[in-house]
């Protein structure tokens, strides 16, 4: 009988995320194995004794493209919402949501609602995720402060629950805010740090930016006044204004700039929303605002790309009432990678900010990177740019653009 935990994909055009060419891979479990050179470096006979005798499944790629599994680092994994009401409370994402985008790594964080969804139940989520073969982690803390937490302590989260690496959405420049002061915020910037340390996580303070006229400031002064390392502040949605933008690669440059020159703890990472953009509306989309950072010369290792998956897109009035609202779909973040490729754009120009960059960020040592050892997640693309096939730990969730793999609620016929 053919043994599933065995597998080997011939002739793959391998881009892992960097160019390797036409390659054949083994997957042993939930890992890669081994990678070689296409058609030589495996022998036929060796390839024929895989399949006759340790019943290993073989499939022929024919020259396909292949890339890292994306890595979607801001999820709403329990919904968000709830601008509008307890009618406006987005459901859960099912698990077919993220494996049909190309999506095997995922990263949860609650939002504006931290009261009626707590640290808890996203873990739960989480857990939840990873038991149908999703790998999840999640953020301690929501939009507001002090944070919502599941051991008393956003230091002690860290430390403690194995599937939290960071806490946020904390929100800054934003009507819906605690209006946080920079001593608030480096507070909770330390606890994060220093939870990270303990518990050797990455300890990522990931920061929602809204459309307020303060942007950025908060967190500049934070970072140029205090002994802490610039990573730890991870901002996102910089794109949802043009101002903020400018106002972000202008600071990517100075802190690129300051540690060209030795100026130590300027290692700073920013964050794009793959979220819908009208030609009225005074936003960039996520392939834009990723074009406009790399043309710029910044450091191509501190630019991610993600979703807002689950979280509720509200329009508010003058009075911050809400007068429409909208749902991030996780599919966001793969028709942003086909756009880039629809662009001209080098595969592997564009591919780190969705897959090894933050694998990096958080420090999740085996994501990100198709190599011998690494978890054997991966997705095939067609000719067009466009998902087709997705491999997470090891098994295949979709084929042919269909889920074969379905949350424990979901229904075949859906």
């Amino acid at each position: 009988m053919p043994d599933a935990s065995l597998k080997l994909l011939l002739d793959v055009d391998l881009y892992a995320p960097s160019p390797r060419g036409r390659c054949d891979l083994l997957i042993v479990g939930e890992r890669i194995a081994w990678i070689g050179a296409a058609g030589s470096a495996l022998p036929r006979e060796l390839r024929d004794g895989l399949a006759r005798h340790l019943g290993a499944t073989t499939l022929d790629l024919r020259g396909r493209r292949v890339i890292p599994g994306l890595i979607d680092g801001h999820v709403h994994l329990t919904g968000g919402g709830g601008e509008d009401g307890f009618k406006t409370r987005v459901p859960p994402l099912p698990l077919s949501n993220f494996t049909t985008s190309g999506i095997t790594t995922v990263v949860g964080v609650l939002g504006t609602d931290d009261v009626t969804r707590g640290t808890a139940g996203l873990v739960a989520q989480t857990r939840g995720l990873r038991e149908q073969g999703l790998s999840a982690w999640c953020m301690t803390g929501g939009y507001h402060l002090p944070p919502v937490t599941l051991t008393g302590s956003v230091r002690s989260d860290l430390v403690h629950i194995d599937c939290i690496v960071g806490c946020g959405e904390v929100a800054l420049s934003d009507h819906r805010s605690s209006q946080p002061t920079l001593d608030e915020l480096l507070k909770l910037a330390a606890d994060c740090h220093v939870g990270g340390l303990l518990g050797k996580k990455a300890g990522t303070l990931h920061l929602h930016l809204g459309d307020g006229t303060r942007g950025l400031e908060l967190i500049e002064r934070a970072i140029t006044g205090s002994e802490l390392p610039a990573r730890v502040f991870h901002p996102t949605h910089l794109n949802r204004k043009r101002r903020l933008l400018r106002e972000a690669l202008a600071l990517a440059a100075r802190f690129a700039a300051e540690q060209q020159r030795g100026i130590a703890g300027r290692e700073w990472h920013l964050d794009f929303t793959a979220f819908p953009v009208a030609p009225e509306d005074d936003a960039v989309t996520a392939d834009e605002a990723l074009l406009a950072y790399l043309d710029a010369g910044l450091p191509p290792d501190r630019v991610t790309v993600s979703s807002d998956g689950g979280g509720s897109l509200p329009e508010f009035d003058g009075n911050g009432c809400c007068v429409g609202l909208g749902v991030g779909r996780p599919g966001a973040l793969r028709d942003a990678l086909a756009s880039l490729l629809a662009r001209g754009q080098p595969l592997e120009r564009v591919l780190p900010a969705f897959t090894a960059n933050w694998a990096h960020l958080l420090r999740l040592p085996t994501k990100g990177y198709i190599d011998a050892g690494f978890d054997a997640d991966l997705c095939v693309l067609d000719e067009q740019g466009r998902v087709s096939d997705v491999m997470a730990r090891g098994m295949w969730h979709v084929r042919d653009g269909r889920a074969r793999v379905l949350g424990t609620f979901e229904r075949a016929d859906a």
